[in-house]
Parts: C-alpha cells; structure tokens; sequence
C-alpha cells in the first residue's frame, strides 16, 4: 500500500512568515518518513469543513514548484484541481513544467469544481454541473493530446485551441498520472 499526505491548511502558528519554513519541513518529513504523495488543495479560498474562507491559502502550482525544489522523490499534485479555474492547454503546460522540474514526480489532479461561493468571490467562471463535467472530459482529452505526439487543434464544445503544441514533453511516459477527483459515485 501506498500512502500520502495531503495539507489542507496553511493557517499555522508563525504566521506568513513561517509557513514556507513549516511547509519544507512537513514535505520532508513526510519523504524521509516514505511517504508516496504530498498533495495540496487547488482552492484559492479554504473551504468550510477545514476553517472559515478567510484562513491561509497558497495557490497549488506555485506552492507544488516550491515543494519539488525542496524534495527529491515524494510525488507531487493538486487535491483536486477546479477544470474551470485554469484553462485546459494552460493546465497540461503546468502540470508538464512541475513533471520537469520535479524530475518525473508530477500528477494531474482534477475535478469538475464544487466551490461556488470561490469561483463567485473571485470572478471565475462556475457553470452548471453538467457543463462542468463536460468541461472536465474535454480537458482530460486536451492534455492527453498534448502530452502525445499531436500538436493539432482540439474542437470541442466549451474549448478549442488552434494547436495543441507542449514543447517540452513531460518527463514520465507517456504522461503523468492522472487522478479524477470528485463528490460522488454516479458521474466522477
């Protein structure tokens, strides 16, 4: 069995000030200690069960960079990203940038998005639910083709880059894993 260790929270004793110092030292521990994974939520406001929105929170790429510069051989994701928080190309460049630099130790994370009151308060777009899963499926093929050999256009109901071009290809073959996170067991 493999085992990994998600932060949810980055509201810690010390403040601002100290978080990059605790968040080195929680992602070593845990590769010293054989933890698989580290994870961090993909939310830009905390979610309810874990604290009121106003607590801490670091945006998940830039927070999984800092991490890989920090570690050696735990894998990296995002718990789970919001398919409407980032565009599709633009996501599977990321994900491909932190496989790179972490040296083969990214995964894809993704999810169709469930915090409203986020997105709202933030200006992002949230559509329905049924668009939102079909968001997701068009991106997981948007990545999937960028990480082949195809670098042609994708037409797709809700996205359609002209070239789906990822110079550099990411390191793990033929892709980084991918997790498909969600609420439920009827369409996740």
């Amino acid at each position: 069995m493999k085992v990994g260790v998600h932060v949810l929270s980055f509201t810690w004793p010390g403040g601002p000030q100290r978080l990059a110092h605790g968040l080195t030292r929680v992602a070593q521990a845990a590769e010293d200690n054989g933890f698989d994974k580290l994870s961090v939520m993909d939310h830009l406001w905390q979610v309810a069960h874990n604290g009121p929105p106003e607590h801490a929170m670091l945006e998940a790429y830039t927070a999984l960079g800092y991490l890989a510069a920090r570690t050696t051989r735990i894998r990296l994701l995002a718990l789970v990203t919001a398919v409407v928080y980032r565009e599709s190309g633009l996501l599977a460049k990321a994900v491909t940038t932190l496989d790179v630099l972490s040296e083969g130790r990214a995964w894809l994370g993704i999810g169709a998005a469930s915090f409203e009151e986020e997105a709202r308060g933030l200006g992002l777009p949230f559509p329905p639910a049924r668009q939102r899963f079909e968001r997701l499926e068009e991106a997981l093929q948007i990545c999937l083709q960028m990480w082949s050999d195809s670098d042609g256009p994708y037409a797709g109901r809700h996205y359609q880059p002209a070239r789906t071009l990822n110079s550099l290809q990411p390191l793990t073959r033929p892709h980084s894993p991918i997790l498909i996170g969600g609420n439920g067991e009827k369409k996740t």
